[in-house]
């Protein structure tokens, strides 16, 4: 008796941990929902993303606003690749890799410019990375930490970039710096009653 209790036991702490581990989200456009979610013995998205926020100085909606833009809160999400003769897979059209959509250079300059290690693929480490090239925007563009519009494009057209303009030109920066803003404050909202 005591043993298949304890079988039990086991067996339900497995399954919390593996649900714990998983890196699908059901409800990307619910703050709240995301961090109940996420809110597991192995990880805790709501502590990562404050702590990023303490850290850096930029809102933890504008930080989840970002991911939703990069990845949906894909862990692994990846540029397509391009075709070949239009059905062989080519080559990704860059190296964007994770929540973050970090490129590998780009990656490789945080570690070596914040200390910081770590993953793309990790929930903690990319919220980290993205409050701090946010701050780097902040520090570089004379961009406000609490505006998500000129933080995406700066995320997006790169530091140098945003400072030459290169976004104008380009509807999929705009627009990913629209739905950016419009996710923030969908986020915000949600958070100031989650809290």
């Amino acid at each position: 008796m005591c043993i298949r209790r304890l079988t039990t036991l086991f067996a339900v702490i497995c399954l919390a941990a593996l649900a714990s581990c998983s890196t699908t989200v059901s409800n990307v456009g619910n703050s709240c929902a995301i961090f109940a979610q996420k809110n597991g013995i192995f990880e805790n998205w709501r502590r990562d993303a404050e702590k990023a926020s303490r850290d850096y100085g930029v809102p933890v909606s504008v930080l989840m606003a970002t991911i939703y833009v990069e990845s949906s809160f894909d862990s692994h999400a990846r540029p397509p690749r391009k075709k070949i003769l239009g059905f062989l897979p080519g080559p990704r059209a860059s190296s964007a890799l994770g929540y973050s959509q970090a490129l590998d250079g780009t990656w490789a300059e945080y570690q070596s410019r914040s200390g910081q290690r770590g993953s793309r693929t990790d929930f903690g480490d990319s919220i980290y990375f993205i409050a701090w090239y946010h701050y780097q925007s902040h520090i570089r563009n004379g961009i406000a930490l609490n505006d998500p519009y000129n933080l995406y494009l700066a995320y997006h057209s790169g530091h140098a970039g945003y400072s030459r303009g290169v976004w104008k030109n380009r509807s999929v920066a705009k627009n990913g710096a629209a739905r950016a803003q419009k996710m923030t404050q969908i986020y915000e909202a949600q958070l100031r009653r989650c809290s």
